[in-house]
């Protein structure tokens, strides 16, 4: 489900279709993706099986299910309308937050948080999450392939400790690649680079910009955020530089992402 459903919450019930009402209890959650592992001690459960997000495409039909406005059950169907919408797409999101959802046209209400969306083979492929407040069936999923590469480290520690580069990143515009001689626009250009942190010890300077991480292609800032924060505190990446007409590979080890920005805050409240 969703960490904003049960995030203020003092008791859980999870309902099933044949009115059974179980207690359930919080596993892990993590608000900055706003998902949340809930579990009941049942057995023999009904589930659905997890389907692949990446291969889902814009003009697919998806189902939605969930309890909008309390009408318990509610099936609705639409398309895939977009993929990749960030928190600059979805207003009131957590700011430091990671999304990079499915939209679909599907009727998506206050109620629906948390419910499956699937694909036509019965596979869930997102969680349904948001909608844009004042639109007509604009509503936004997580995606599952998301849910999966997180659900090992909430079953395992309940919570998600992120791992960090130790920079600032942005996107490019057409006068910024420009200036940088890149042919195009992808990748995250670096603008600021922490201090004594990851970045800073492998050689990674304000200006470069990062094409590659870990063997993943990097086409913007957010998957850059993103591939950095999940792959794991103390490892050891290449990462892959565009500087001006060089490209080359650096190997950084990752620090953690709280112990990273206390050090920052610390240093902007001791006016370093």
């Amino acid at each position: 489900t969703n960490n904003h459903v049960i995030e203020e919450a003092t008791d859980i019930q999870v309902g099933f279709v044949d009115g059974r009402e179980l207690k359930a209890s919080v596993v892990g959650r993590d608000k900055q993706t706003d998902l949340a592992v809930l579990k009941v001690e049942e057995e023999n459960l009904p589930s659905l099986p997890l389907g692949d997000s990446d291969r889902i495409e814009v003009g697919d039909w998806v189902v939605a299910i969930g309890n909008p406005y309390g009408l318990s059950h509610t099936v609705s169907a639409g398309i895939l309308s977009a993929k990749g919408r960030t928190k600059d797409d979805v207003k009131g999101l957590d700011p430091t937050g990671y999304f990079n959802f499915l939209q679909t046209d599907a009727s998506i209400n206050p109620g629906n948080s948390g419910g499956p969306l699937l694909d036509v083979q019965g596979q869930v492929v997102g969680i349904n999450s948001a909608i844009r407040a004042g639109a007509n069936s604009i509503g936004f999923a997580i995606p599952i392939n998301m849910v999966k590469q997180l659900l090992p480290m909430l079953l395992r520690d309940g919570k998600i400790s992120r791992s960090a580069i130790g920079i600032e990143v942005g996107a490019l515009n057409n006068i910024e690649a420009g200036r940088l001689k890149r042919p195009d626009r992808k990748g995250a250009w670096v603008f600021s680079v922490r201090p004594g942190g990851p970045a800073d010890k492998a050689g990674i300077s304000p200006d470069d910009v990062i094409i590659e991480f870990d063997g993943k292609s990097i086409s913007d800032p957010n998957e850059l955020r993103w591939h950095a924060s999940i792959a794991g505190v103390n490892k050891t990446v290449t990462v892959r530089i565009s500087r001006l007409e060089r490209v080359f590979d650096v190997r950084v080890t990752l620090g953690d992402l709280d112990a990273l920005t206390a050090e920052s805050q610390n240093d902007e409240a001791n006016g370093n």
